[in-house]
């Protein structure tokens, strides 16, 4: 075993990974394979990151050998990849304190206060906390959850409704081109005439209006209406100074994210433009020996924000660290498909070739 609990609060393990999302996961596998068990701690209350909180079944073809997958197909298996080796997963936790102890090892804690003490760190959290951008309209949060969306967890619940999509990115354009035929009616509300959708999202979205499939207006929410404590109405002001009344059913917006690093901006870690400095691309270690950052959190020359980079610097990482947890053990590389070893612990069969 290369975790165990000291004390009732205490957690004393090998690795701990701050993030559950893609990257996350990977890692848990690459470090499975050098046989070192992994902690995850990650501030939502499930994993998969903004691949499932942001876009669950939005598809991405940028998965090696993975022609399509959605956000959420990604995510279960990489559960199912993992499950060989057991991570323990801590959710709806924030690491609020990273500590370099005398001994070397880090004290970590978390908003709720579990506590670790472990050899070594990987940050895999991607933008860092993140939140949706809210919609300035004295009020309407009071119907956050109900009849007011910042990301779409069950489309069915839209369906036959009348909504108004606000924002302009792609978020936007996808959700409202995705209801066209499904609600009873849809209504994209933006700033001012220019996007920053995928000019192909932008043009079928025009396209539809001039076929009355749904509508766009550009203008800014300035108020609402209520009727029986349900939202009935957006007040919509136009450039030209006109508020004009928007019947609806739910109100979706899609502002983008306000990624923020929290407490890992107080960690003593190199920090440049909000993402995290690794000082090599061997090990992607940071300026703190023992702490290592993957995924969209770091930054390096050449650095590319796709998930299948963050899978390269999983692996790289986990041979990196590997010295910290097994200081007097030689690491030798070997392959998934003809080590027996590497099946042994992957808990497969070793094939027999004639």
């Amino acid at each position: 075993m290369n975790s165990t609990v000291t004390t009732p609060d205490v957690i004393e393990a090998d690795a701990v990974i701050i993030g559950a999302g893609p990257v996350g996961l990977f890692q848990v596998f690459e470090l499975g394979l050098l046989e070192i068990k992994a902690h995850v701690i990650d501030s939502l209350g499930a994993v998969g990151g903004q691949c499932v909180e942001l876009y669950p079944d939005k598809p991405i073809y940028d998965i090696p050998a993975v022609p399509s997958c959605t956000g959420q197909e990604l995510t279960d298996n990489l559960l199912k990849q993992i499950e060989p080796f057991d991570p323990t997963f801590h959710l709806g936790q924030e690491v609020t304190k990273v500590e370099r102890r005398a001994d070397g090892r880090f004290d970590v804690e978390t908003s709720i206060g579990t506590r670790f003490i472990t050899k070594t760190i990987f940050i895999a959290a991607g933008v860092g906390s993140f939140q949706a951008r809210t919609i300035k309209v004295d009020g309407i949060e009071a119907f956050e959850g109900t009849q007011l969306h910042y990301k779409v967890k069950d489309p069915a619940i839209f369906e036959g409704k009348n909504l108004v999509i606000c924002g302009g990115g792609d978020s936007a354009l996808d959700w409202a081109l995705n209801f066209v035929g499904k609600a009873e009616s849809v209504v994209l509300l933006h700033r001012r005439e220019e996007f920053r959708a995928a000019p192909a999202s932008v043009a079928k979205m025009k396209a539809l209006c001039d076929e009355y499939e749904m509508q766009l207006i550009i203008g800014q929410a300035t108020g609402f209406e209520s009727k029986d404590g349900q939202l009935s109405e957006l007040k919509v002001t136009g450039a030209d100074g006109v508020t004009r009344r928007v019947p609806l059913d739910m109100l979706l917006v899609f502002f983008g994210l306000s990624p923020k690093l929290g407490p890992i901006a107080e960690w003593g870690l190199d920090i440049e433009r909000r993402q995290l400095k690794v000082m090599n691309t061997e090990k992607f270690e940071t300026n703190v020996p023992g702490i290592f950052a993957v995924g969209d959190i770091n930054t390096y020359p050449g650095k590319k924000k796709l998930i299948l980079s963050g899978f390269h610097e999983a692996a790289l990482a986990a041979f990196g660290a590997a010295p910290y947890i097994f200081p007097d053990k030689k690491i030798h590389m070997q392959y998934t498909t003809t080590s027996p070893k590497l099946h042994k612990v992957l808990g497969v069969e070793t094939p027999v070739f004639d």
